[in-house]
């Protein structure tokens, strides 16, 4: 079985080949760029440097969020476009469960994260079992401050994955101390080879229910809400 893994929900964006459960390809880069124009040439890069063709897919999984709103959309809309054209199914994953395949070696609580701004984030808490991905605690979107209390009461170590580890490493040390485990650089970056096995045995999807994890409202949405409610007393 041929599958094609698809990632732009963040700024990394990616796509993967797996060909009978093993990796024969992938195109990673992390840089600020636009995914809308840069997705399909580096899936038709990858399929030509594989040898494949788009009709040689039986597969295709997409990373549906959270993340960039933009970005989640041009990559869900991508891999429904040609799962529909190519006649093949499509299986959305959570981006945060794809990055929490970074610690599938670590033994404990593994807590993936994306910057939400404003002091919120995107995140949940995962554990590995049996070789497999289980949630702890439910994938939300939530203030920074208010997660790290309720992970200090857990008193387990937690590894921290996130591209914006930056942004809240003393806030996690400062609650966490030494039960906080945050890894180097590269480990907090999501790789589309991991989207390809987390949905390797994912049932097929519904094209046109596929819909984006954003976890939150858009501020846009959320405003005109807001202002409906508002109208209607």
């Amino acid at each position: 079985m041929n599958i094609l893994a698809i990632d732009t929900s963040n700024q990394v964006l990616g796509v993967a080949l797996l060909k009978d459960d093993q990796l024969v390809g992938e195109v990673i880069t992390n840089i600020k760029k636009n995914h809308s124009v840069r997705l399909m040439p580096a899936i038709n890069q990858l399929l030509d440097e594989v040898n494949m063709k788009p009709e040689d897919l039986d597969k295709i999984v997409a990373a549906k969020g959270p993340g960039s709103y933009t970005g989640v959309r041009i990559g869900l809309t991508t891999a429904k476009s040609m799962a529909w054209a190519l006649d093949i199914p499509v299986v959305g994953v959570t981006s945060l469960e794809v990055l929490a395949w970074q610690g599938r070696f670590y033994g404990g609580y593994i807590c993936p994260l994306f910057d939400a701004r404003r002091g919120l984030v995107y995140t949940g808490l995962y554990q590995v079992y049996h070789n497999s991905l289980e949630l702890v605690d439910e994938e939300k979107n939530i203030l920074m401050e208010d997660w790290l209390k309720v992970l200090a009461k857990m008193q387990k170590k937690v590894l921290f994955l996130s591209p914006d580890i930056k942004l809240h490493q003393k806030m996690i040390q400062d609650y966490l101390g030494d039960s906080a485990i945050i890894p180097d650089g590269p480990f907090h970056m999501a790789d589309p080879s991991h989207l390809a096995f987390a949905g390797l045995h994912k049932l097929p999807e519904a094209i046109h229910t596929l819909t984006p994890n954003y976890l939150r409202l858009a501020e846009a949405e959320a405003n005109w809400l807001e202002k409906e409610k508002g109208k209607n007393g």
